[in-house]
């Protein structure tokens, strides 16, 4: 038996000062104003009281003047006797209290001109007996009585603040402006007020301030409608901030704010963190950009998939560029780069991918496909390979940094960008898949749905950009499963549907609302935290700056990390060999079973036949991929030239009623009348389900 003593040599916490004790109590007792607890605070404070003494001067004149209004309004109705008119017009009895009226009235002149009477001969009788002093004491004292009865209160006529100038700072010294800016746009009621959680506090270039809603209001309306606040306040939509204020903190009705200076986007553009530094770890956000704070923004890239979209000339490529970069000095990614623009935007980025084209040609089209199948193949081998890794070595299903950065396992981080994504999308080649006929923009569509479902668990990333953000360029289902979606300028609030998601433009995110001159400036939807918190919906964000010469720096850079690691390979290190495709392992993964060629046969030719009637097939022409539930009647009818009246019988006759819902407009949201594009899709399929069947009764008689 072994006897021990245990010894503890770690050294004993010394007891804190009485004035450390007598601190800690001062900053945590809730009875000591937050001014004095803060330096910031106490600044803050200080000047707010130095203003509000060169200001009161101003604002005891403006009180009396207020209050003399008020008492010459008030002197007004009693002398009139407005009350006992209004009364008897009420009840319909003016003609018989006219006499009355007219008595009262002049009794209470005579009251007037006696009380005229009565003070005169008082002032004069001070004047006498004690000088102008008397007559100053009761200018003072009528001063005073006029100040208290003109002070600002809610609902008195004649005392709601006139503001002179900018509001923007008119808030920040007196919370009741701010009060009023909410009332004012309607976010909350007349009877209403605020309750200020964090006073108006200097951040950065603008001014913050964090309130609590009413009981009954939600601070996504708030986000909502934030350019009905901003009008009030008096600043262009772009320069507020609002935000819902989450987590152990927030609750849905409390809304942080932050009113800048200035347009935070009309200074220059700053140049991209990545050319201080040799090389990034991929596993870790990209530098993207920054916001109206000046906050740097992180773009996380790895377990997720990117879409960017933007008209011409708006900063997409250089947004694509900033997302790629990070990941060219990471010399363990493997990246595949297509630029179907064909431009110089991309050539730098020839040195250091495994895989590269620049082209806009079906023959590209098709290269492409090549290799959407090989890097279907490689995620299935990647799945593969993992079960048969330990719990140590793999903890679940997907790809970790050490497994992305061991060789002999062969799961490198892998990139896929495309620029102009919209190009083998849209492309007609007619392709041949196990049997089945498809277009190449079909297939292509398909294989990258599946990437996106699947691939970056196992480490392999999807950047897309394109300058056709709509429903027809772009497959509903493929757009449902990129995570991180980036929108640039666009050219109304449907496209910018399209990227961010649906009905994002009610809950405040527009990118058709951007200014034209704001180049680079976009809304990002993150998908993973960022700089602004890991609750945030969605923020707008300008992109670092990254011109041709910086990027032709970071992919030489990137080559030679490559180099001196051993990993450059594929089109960058001279190889050209093909990918190995497996079209019947692919074919089947991304549940393109192949029929029979009898049967394929008898599909297309009974395909061939079914047409849909007037108007149905025009409306399903014109919504083809559109990512919309409800489609307007008033819409349907401009954009196939029909009259309105004749259209909605048409359609009522094909199956296919209308009905009413709520659509988002320039005006607001508003009631119209309109389809449900699943009902259009329904009677479509009745129409052709039916023809089948009437095709199928016809062979066989014919048999």
């Amino acid at each position: 038996m072994v006897e021990a003593e245990f010894v503890n040599d770690a050294p004993p916490v010394p007891r804190p000062s009485w004035r450390q004790q007598f601190m800690n109590a001062w900053r945590r007792s809730p009875r000591v104003p937050l001014w004095a607890k803060d330096r910031v605070h106490a600044v803050q404070a200080a000047k707010d009281v130095t203003v509000t003494v060169v200001r009161s001067p101003f604002r005891f004149l403006g009180a009396v003047v207020r209050g003399l209004v008020v008492a010459v309004r008030w002197w007004r109705s009693w002398v009139t006797v407005r009350d006992y008119r209004e009364a008897a017009e009420q009840s319909e009895k003016l003609a018989d209290k006219f006499a009355d009226i007219r008595a009262l009235t002049l009794f209470r002149w005579k009251v007037t001109g006696a009380t005229v009477a009565a003070v005169a001969v008082a002032g004069m009788v001070g004047w006498l007996l004690y000088g102008p002093r008397a007559l100053w004491l009761a200018v003072a004292v009528v001063a005073v009585a006029l100040a208290v009865l003109g002070r600002r209160r809610d609902g008195s006529p004649g005392r709601r603040a006139v503001l002179a100038g900018p509001r923007t700072l008119t808030w920040t010294m007196d919370p009741q402006v701010l009060v009023d800016a909410f009332r004012d746009a309607k976010l909350i009621g007349k009877d209403e007020t605020l309750r200020l959680v964090h006073r108006a506090t200097r951040q950065g270039e603008g001014w913050a301030v964090t309130v609590d809603l009413p009981a009954t209001r939600k601070a996504v309306d708030v986000v909502k409608n934030r350019d009905a606040l901003a009008s009030a306040l008096a600043v262009d939509e772009i320069q507020l901030s609002v935000e819902r204020v989450r987590g152990n903190g927030g609750h849905a009705g409390r809304v942080a704010m932050w009113v800048a200076d200035e347009d935070p986007y009309s200074a220059p553009p700053i140049r991209t963190p990545l050319l201080m530094v040799e090389r990034w770890d991929a596993w870790r956000p990209v530098p993207f950009g920054t916001d109206a704070r000046a906050r740097r923004i992180d773009l996380p890239l790895v377990w997720t998939s990117v879409l960017i979209g933007a008209i011409p000339r708006q900063g997409k490529t250089m947004a694509e560029r900033l997302a790629a970069a990070g990941m060219i000095l990471d010399p363990y990614v493997r990246l595949y780069v297509a630029d179907f623009k064909n431009g110089k935007d991309w050539k730098a980025a020839e040195q250091v991918a495994h895989r590269f084209m620049a082209g806009d040609d079906s023959e590209y089209v098709l290269r492409f496909v090549d290799w959407l199948v090989e890097l279907v193949a490689d995620v299935q081998a990647r799945y593969r390979r993992m079960q048969d890794l330990d719990d140590v070595t793999c903890p679940e299903s997907k790809v970790t940094p050490a497994m992305s950065r061991d060789v002999a396992l062969g799961m490198p981080i892998t990139a896929l960008v495309v620029d102009e994504v919209q190009i083998p999308l849209e492309d007609r080649t007619p392709v041949e898949v196990q049997g089945k006929k498809m277009t190449a923009g079909e297939y292509c569509g398909e294989l990258l749905m599946w990437l996106a479902k699947k691939a970056p668990a196992a480490g392999v990333i999807l950047v897309l950009a394109t300058q056709r953000p709509d429903g027809k360029t772009i497959p509903s289902g493929l757009r449902a499963v990129l995570g991180s979606r980036f929108a640039l300028r666009v050219m109304d609030w449907r496209d910018s549907n399209i990227i961010l998601g649906e009905q994002m433009n009610t809950r405040g995110y527009d990118s058709s609302r951007l200014l034209p001159s704001h180049k680079g400036v976009g809304i990002l939807r993150p998908d993973g935290e960022t700089q602004a918190g890991a609750d945030v919906l969605a923020l707008t964000v300008r992109t670092f700056y990254m011109p041709n010469e910086d990027w032709r720096e970071i992919c030489q850079r990137g080559r030679a990390l490559r180099e001196a690691e051993g990993t450059l390979t594929g089109h960058a290190a001279g190889q050209e060999a093909q990918p190995v495709l497996d079209h019947a392992a692919v074919a089947k993964a991304i549940g393109g079973g192949a029929p029979a060629p009898a049967d394929a046969e008898r599909v297309d030719e009974i395909e061939i036949e079914i047409e849909l009637p007037e108007p149905l097939a025009s409306v399903v022409d014109y919504l083809n991929e559109d990512g919309r539930d409800f489609v307007p009647s008033a819409e349907l009818a401009d954009a196939l030239g029909v009259e309105l009246t004749a259209f909605g019988r048409d359609m009522a006759k094909l199956g296919c009623g209308s009905t009413r819902d709520r659509v988002p407009t320039d005006d607001g949201v508003k009631q119209v009348r309109g389809y449900a594009v699943a009902d259009i899709r329904t009677a479509a399929e009745r129409h052709r389900d039916a023809a089948v069947i009437e095709g199928e009764v016809i062979d066989h008689d014919d048999r």
